[in-house]
């Protein structure tokens, strides 16, 4: 895309735009996009599969009203979902399934020009990039000697970014002005709770945008540069980032320099969860769902009280569901969460299993009249060999197969 915007560069700002965000090749792969991530209906009661049936005319118009100047975002329905691991919930961002194209649009135009000034070592919502990318920076620091780690938070980042500060950075690269002012007329997108309007604020991206998570890593890529010029290690994941250092000297450095950028740019630290981090002694630390401690990792406490939420979701001792179907939901859940943990040190794998096994017992028990838990003698009855041949992934059994591959 970087390419084909050529010739629309002046200095080191692009003009000249808009016109690739409503070209027809641009809103087809946007609509593609939306349409593939689904979601549901915003404001309008629009949905994805409602949109799909005139999607040539829907295009056509959201092309004429970008061309014209007309084109306005509808408020942003809010809704409640509940937040993994606890008993509270969060609120969700829906926009209109129009205004999601849109957005994918703009970013798919506008992201090449951000990204190719984008720091080395920023990870988060990036094109070839990802979590598992930021971990193994994090474990070749550590491998590298880091004993000390500034564990940084951001206090409520995506909410509290200062709008106008964050458009004088976009102005930094982008001159279009009918661009701009898209980009502002997300920021001010009204919110609708029921049947409650909500006003913009001066502060924070929009919720559920698509373009978000972008914007937030425009506002944090001088930080990023800040950081790297100075000498220190930073490793950062959207709103997440540690600091690795080699003594307490360095990382007290590192940390007043956070605190420094941090408080001049209209932003704050959690600070109860603000620290520095010796390595040497027990405590350590969290990072991208890991918890890391004197040269090993594990998933962090939150990660392991999730998993076990979701089996138990999954195996309801009372269901009309078959246990050959009960395992191939679960196999589903498990391998995608190997394939994220399969890097924790070694006993973590067979206790997994241990749980799930126990679970399925009690499903088992249940059926054959008994109540409860399973107990001793069930383990006897229904042997871990049993679930191997129903096919249950096993944890243990994939780490120690991972171990050996070469």
């Amino acid at each position: 895309m970087l390419e084909a915007l050529t010739g629309g560069m002046k200095g080191n700002r692009w003009f000249s735009l808009i016109d690739k965000v409503h070209g027809d090749r641009t809103l087809e792969l946007a609509w593609a996009k939306v349409r593939a991530n689904a979601g549901g209906s915003g404001v309008d009661r629009i949905t994805v599969e409602r949109f799909a049936q005139d999607c040539p005319r829907g295009l056509l118009d959201l092309k004429e009203q970008l061309r014209t100047a007309s084109y306005q975002p509808r408020p942003v329905k809010r809704v409640w979902i509940p937040k993994p691991g606890t008993n509270q919930q969060r609120p969700l961002g829906i926009p209109t399934v129009r205004d999601r194209i849109v957005q994918t649009a703009l970013r798919m135009v506008i992201e090449p020009i951000f990204e190719h000034q984008f720091a080395e070592h920023s990870y988060g919502f990036r094109p070839g990039r990802g979590c598992k990318d930021a971990l193994r920076r994090v474990q070749a620091l550590l491998d590298e000697g880091c004993a000390w780690v500034v564990d940084a938070d951001l206090k409520g980042y995506f909410d509290t970014i200062p709008k106008e500060r964050l458009m004088d950075r976009v102005r930094e690269r982008i001159a279009d002005g009918r661009v701009l002012d898209l980009i502002q007329g997300y920021l001010d997108q009204e919110v609708m709770e029921e049947l409650v309007r909500h006003a913009p604020t001066d502060r924070g991206t929009p919720q559920g945008a698509v373009i978000s998570p972008l914007l937030a890593n425009i506002y944090l890529d001088p930080f990023d540069h800040l950081m790297a010029a100075e000498g220190f290690q930073l490793v950062r994941y959207a709103d997440d980032f540690v600091v690795l250092c080699r003594s307490r000297e360095e990382a007290q450095r590192a940390l007043a320099r956070v605190q420094t950028w941090v408080g001049e740019n209209g932003l704050t630290l959690h600070p109860e969860k603000t620290r520095l981090v010796d390595l040497g002694q027990p405590g350590g630390f969290d990072f991208l769902g890991y918890h890391f401690e004197q040269g090993q990792r594990w998933p962090r406490r939150k990660a392991m009280n999730q998993l076990r939420e979701t089996v138990r979701r999954l195996t309801p001792r009372t269901s009309g569901v078959s246990l050959e179907e009960t395992i191939a939901g679960l196999n589903e859940v498990l391998r995608g969460w190997f394939g994220y943990f399969q890097h924790s040190r070694r006993r973590v794998f067979p206790e997994v299993d241990g749980y799930v096994r126990g679970r399925l017992r009690s499903i088992l028990r249940k059926r054959v009249g008994g109540r409860g838990r399973a107990r001793g003698t069930d383990h006897q009855r229904w042997r871990n060999r049993y679930f191997d041949e129903l096919g249950l992934f096993s944890l243990a059994r994939a780490h120690a197969s991972a171990c050996q591959s070469p």
